[in-house]
């Protein structure tokens, strides 16, 4: 029988037994930073000892700590696994298994599929495959309009009770106000929050980039911030106006950090995220017309930048979460303007992340742990702590090795990732989830006690 909390779904495996010997042990929730050991008994942390005083624990895998640092492992509230219909850009297993080599120890997959997870029976069937398939816990959205038409709403409270995490038709928005009123009403039956790709098509037209100098440039058509930012005015009215709980995703600018900050002083019960990509680069990428910084939402200005920074910092932005998008070799190998929207981002969020806000001192460590840990949290999944008695939900890094990003492969069966060929400074070596070990890196050799 496969693993099961609550919503979320693992297939079988053999419960951690392990010890990793002096490394530093950070977790804010529980206010630990410092030097210990960590035993892992049956895929529960079982003791924090002073360094070099943890008991022998027969079997368990020994792992020399030092210089290495322990952190809850991360959870994602926004992946794109194409499954079911378009597995030959990734699927259960490929998926998370990209997501345990970035550290995560859980990830929710959106519902943008073909054919769209808008029933029972269709979320069913991939609950199934994720019971054989899935080597972290993984929860999945449905719908919250048949087809994802944005017009009839689906059975959200049978899917709510065969195991749906959430309700979203991402990839689209949802046009119509009085659709989303609808959903928001029946949301307080069925339950689970709905996450919203907040986007006025009008407003983007046939765009392909952020809408600015740089897009007046090159000669492309252009998506204006105002075209997010207008739509999470009105989806957080609505939210309010019903009473209920809203989650914006993948924000990229300050007009859209500026209405969620005003929504939750003025009690709106919203919460939001933003994505590696979003915080790290800008629309000056696009100068190269390289897909791989093809997004939607689009790459935009330095300012826009910072105010996602500032929004992560003070927690107007409650979490990180990827938007992992992984696409086939020929529907990013085109032309600019006709490729695909989408990158992967699962087993480079911690380091791009690392490197290019916490290296420079621009975030501290501490908070960027807080954020990429919060990721379940609207969706009534406890984030993962470092403590005694709690779910091994564990990754182990060297915050000090540098990589090459795609110089050894990917986890993920896509190739598009926007940080292609850079070299990053933080490495995921190991990764716990759900109380197993579900990642090792390949050159990362570990000792097992006699």
């Amino acid at each position: 029988m496969a693993k099961q909390t609550t919503q979320l779904i693992q297939r079988d495996g053999e419960p951690a037994d392990l010890v990793i010997g002096g490394a530093r042990l950070l977790d804010p929730r529980t206010g630990i930073d410092e030097v210990r050991d960590l035993v892992v008994r049956d895929g529960a942390i079982a003791e924090l000892a002073g360094p070099g005083a943890a008991p022998a624990v027969e079997g368990a895998e020994i792992v020399d700590g030092e210089g290495l640092l322990v952190l809850p492992a991360f959870v994602d509230p926004h992946v794109h696994f194409r499954v079911p219909g378009q597995e030959h850009k990734e699927d259960l297993e490929t998926g998370t298994r990209a997501a345990a080599a970035g550290g995560y120890c859980a990830v929710i997959a959106m519902a943008n599929t073909e054919p769209p997870i808008d029933s029972a029976a269709v979320l069913g069937s991939v609950r199934e495959r994720a019971e054989r398939e899935a080597s972290v816990p993984l929860g999945f959205i449905a719908n919250v309009t048949q087809g994802m038409a944005g017009s009839e709403l689906t059975e959200m409270a049978e899917m709510r009770e065969s195991g749906a995490i959430g309700f979203s038709d991402d990839g689209l928005p949802i046009r119509s106000a009085r659709v989303l009123r609808r959903a928001l009403q029946y949301q307080r039956l069925a339950g689970g929050v709905i996450a919203l790709h907040a986007e006025d098509p009008e407003l983007s037209g046939a765009g392909v980039m952020h809408e600015g100098e740089v897009s007046a440039v090159l000669g492309l058509e252009g998506i204006p911030a105002v075209s997010e930012s207008t739509m999470i005015a009105r989806d957080c009215s609505l939210a309010q106006y019903e009473q209920a709980t809203v989650h914006v995703q993948h924000l990229s600018a300050r007009a859209s950090v500026e209405e969620i900050a005003g929504a939750k002083a003025a009690g709106v019960q919203v919460t939001c995220e933003a994505s590696p990509h979003h915080l790290t680069l800008t629309d000056e990428a696009v100068r190269s017309l390289d897909s791989r910084f093809k997004m939607n939402p689009p790459l935009r200005s330095e300012d826009d930048r910072q105010a996602l920074i500032e929004g992560l910092r003070d927690g107007t932005i409650d979490c990180v979460a990827t938007d992992h998008a992984p696409h086939a070799p020929e529907d990013k190998e085109v032309p600019f303007a006709q490729a695909a929207m989408g990158v992967t981002g699962l087993e480079t969020a911690f380091a791009a992340l690392h490197t290019e806000l916490v290296g420079p001192g621009v975030l501290p460590l501490e908070t960027l742990v807080e954020r990429m840990t919060a990721g379940g949290e609207p969706f009534g999944i406890p984030a993962p702590r470092i403590e005694v008695g709690a779910p091994a939900n564990l990754v182990l890094i060297d915050p000090a090795l540098e990589w090459v990003v795609g110089e050894g492969g990917y986890e993920s069966r896509a190739h598009n990732s926007c940080f292609d060929g850079r070299t990053l400074t933080g490495r995921v070596l190991m990764t716990v989830a759900g109380g197993q070990v579900a990642f090792r890196q390949r050159s990362f050799a570990i000792g097992a006690a006699a």
